[in-house]
């Protein structure tokens, strides 16, 4: 039973230990991902993209050592202390969780970046059909990014024409706006994931709530929550 979603990026950025200097910049999205979390419940299903398909069971840990700190994660309280090589999706996904609700427990869905959008809506209502199938209320974690061509020295380059676009999907997130999702271009780093969410909820949520969106370092950011 799906009870809520919450949209986070997926920046290392985020994490303290990390941020160095651009902690304070980035402080805002920090909470907001907190505060979004917290109305997760203890079962939840992470969505992001990557190289491949692949599900991570949450009997994992990881560590954020590939980014510059030895910044442990696990995807469950009692996860067993073996670290394997994790997604960017699945490492922030067991960060937030460990801040947010230390009881969670997630399991992360990773998606092939290059599948086109009626496949990632495909794979939005299987999901949402294996979740359903489910008595105990399921919380789902998007974790994702926008465009990373929104300023010059954006890790993607400039595109001028990326801030429309980038206004279009936060404006669709914080709608609650499926069939825009949908059409998203090929420029949104995290389109996958969104469109594997818009297969998921299908006509919309009840409700959507904006908690933050903005651009640090040229990449666009939005923190919100859809209820189911």
């Amino acid at each position: 039973m799906l009870s809520a979603v919450v949209l986070t990026p997926s920046a290392p950025v985020l994490v303290p230990e990390l941020a160095g200097a651009a902690a304070a910049e980035v402080a805002e999205f920090r909470d907001a991902a907190l505060t979004a979390a917290a109305v997760l419940p203890d079962r939840w299903v992470a969505i992001g993209v990557g190289a491949a398909d692949e599900a991570i069971d949450d009997d994992t840990r990881g560590t954020f050592a590939g980014y510059g700190v030895d910044v442990p994660v696990a995807l469950s309280p009692d996860a067993p202390a073996g670290v394997r090589a994790l997604p960017l999706c699945a490492l922030f996904t067991g960060w937030l969780r460990g801040q947010a609700n230390p009881s969670a427990r997630a399991r992360v869905r990773v998606y092939d970046a290059d599948h086109d959008a009626e496949r990632a809506l495909e794979l939005g209502r299987l999901l949402r059909a294996e979740i359903d199938a489910t008595d105990d209320p399921v919380g789902v974690l998007v974790v994702a990014d926008g465009a990373n061509t929104l300023t010059p020295p954006a890790p993607g380059g400039y595109d001028p024409d990326a801030a429309a676009v980038q206004a279009a999907l936060d404006d669709a997130l914080a709608a609650g706006d499926c069939a825009a999702l949908a059409g998203l271009p090929d420029g949104i780093v995290g389109r996958v994931a969104y469109q594997v969410l818009a297969g998921l909820m299908d006509s919309g949520p009840q409700e959507a709530t904006e908690l933050v969106r903005g651009a640090p370092y040229g990449v666009g950011y939005f923190v919100g929550i859809w209820i189911a």
